[in-house]
């Protein structure tokens, strides 16, 4: 039988690192996320944005972080003395062996009925994975067809027009009008989004109204909103209120816009602009393909000085090989893209071209038209003989007189 020196020095040994990182396992892969209620004391705001403080209560206390690109989200300012909420996960920070809260939402106490509820539906959300970046669709830079669901009156249905077309006059906007706050509101708006799925024909919508109070905002913090936005194959932009309000269809949504105006600006871009970048751009890929070219013979210029020109004679045609390919490679995007636009100029000339009354009579077609009310004729059996008529060609016009009328088409013959 080993004794209990034997025993003990049979046991694993571990080092500062391994225990901590043991018990950081532990601790964050087996405790969820949790509200914690306490008084803020010893609070920090670094110059890095970060904000540092304890959570405490008459017997204990926890150390907590709040991320930069968190609390830039507060509805308060933080300081000492305040009691709060704070919602996040445990974890532990090795370098000090401590345990601490890492805080992902921070209220005030003595919050009302509705801000509670607000709390209470995001953080279900949350761990449903609503608002998780991987399910957000991607919002497209040129669309053709936008879809507004929003209150058919007021100034933020104008606006968003107004803007848009202003941008962008081709693009087509589409609004399905709805109630944006009262009974029934959060109702009609999840009804337009899920139909406007159905309708099938919008690029992207922008699912919002004018600023209010936290009541007037209620119906775009609705779980069935929520789920809506999140259900939509079409991508969403949600623009509710002002920069400062925050509602559960920002989070949910695939883009969150500050204001209703600023929904309608990122939606489009301006159509000046663009042509003006697609020239900066063609310029700047002349200039990148010619500085390309010259650095590559000034190395190949260094290289025939240098040591490395008596290395094998493979060396050199390899570089001769690559920028050969880089060259080509920038010729070739250069190519592609002046192709994509002037292809894109083209189809917009084929289809004003196409509603052209010219190009259809120089395809052979004339225009025949009863005299003197010139009415044009589609059906001979309301000519009789003798009747003029004018036939209108590309080039010129001929009057003459019915001799005869043969009603029938060539299917009855």
């Amino acid at each position: 039988m080993p004794d209990s020196s034997e025993k003990k020095m049979e046991d694993r040994v571990y080092t500062v690192t391994e225990i901590t990182r043991e018990i950081k396992s532990l601790l964050e892969e087996n405790l969820p996320a949790v509200w914690v209620q306490g008084e803020i004391s010893n609070y920090l705001l670094h110059s890095s944005g970060h904000r540092y403080f304890t959570l405490k209560d008459e017997n204990s206390q926890i150390k907590c972080t709040l991320w930069k690109f968190r609390g830039e989200r507060l509805q308060f300012q933080p300081a000492d003395g305040i009691s709060v909420m704070a919602w996040g996960n445990v974890t532990v920070y090795e370098r000090g062996g401590q345990y601490q809260l890492d805080v992902v939402e921070l209220v005030p106490v003595g919050l009302g009925e509705l801000e509670i509820a607000f709390q209470r539906l995001k953080e279900k959300l949350f761990g449903e994975g609503l608002f998780d970046e991987e399910h957000k669709k991607p919002v497209p830079q040129f669309p053709e067809s936008i879809g507004v669901v929003t209150s058919p009156t007021g100034a933020v249905v104008r606006d968003i027009i107004k803007i848009v077309l202003s941008r962008f006059p081709s693009v087509q906007i589409i609004v399905n009008p709805v109630r944006v706050q009262g009974e029934g509101a959060a109702e009609e708006i999840a009804g337009a989004i899920r139909e406007f799925n159905r309708y099938k024909k919008i690029d992207v919508m922008i699912v919002g109204r004018g600023g209010g109070s936290f009541e007037d905002l209620w119906a775009f913090n609705e779980e069935v909103v929520a789920r809506a936005i999140y259900d939509s194959e079409i991508p969403v932009i949600s623009a509710v209120g002002h920069e400062i309000d925050f509602t559960i269809s920002d989070f949910v949504a695939d883009l969150r816009a500050p204001t209703p105006s600023a929904a309608a600006q990122v939606v489009v871009g301006e159509r000046d602009v663009l042509l003006e970048q697609i020239s900066a751009n063609t310029k700047k890929l002349n200039s990148c393909l010619v500085a390309l070219i010259e650095s590559s013979e000034q190395r190949l210029k260094s290289a025939e000085e240098s040591y490395g020109f008596r290395r094998p004679f493979d060396i050199i045609t390899q570089r001769f090989q690559k920028t050969d390919e880089l060259t080509r490679q920038l010729e070739n995007r250069a190519k592609n893209y002046l192709e994509i636009k002037s292809n894109a100029v083209s189809l917009l000339n084929e289809k004003v071209n196409t509603l052209s009354p010219s190009l259809v009579l120089k395809r052979g077609y004339s225009i025949a038209r009863k005299l003197p009310e010139l009415k044009v004729i589609t059906d001979a059996g309301i000519l009789k003989e003798k009747d003029r008529i004018e036939v209108k060609m590309f080039k010129g016009r001929v009057e003459s007189k019915v001799e005869l009328i043969d009603p029938e088409t060539d299917e009855k013959r």
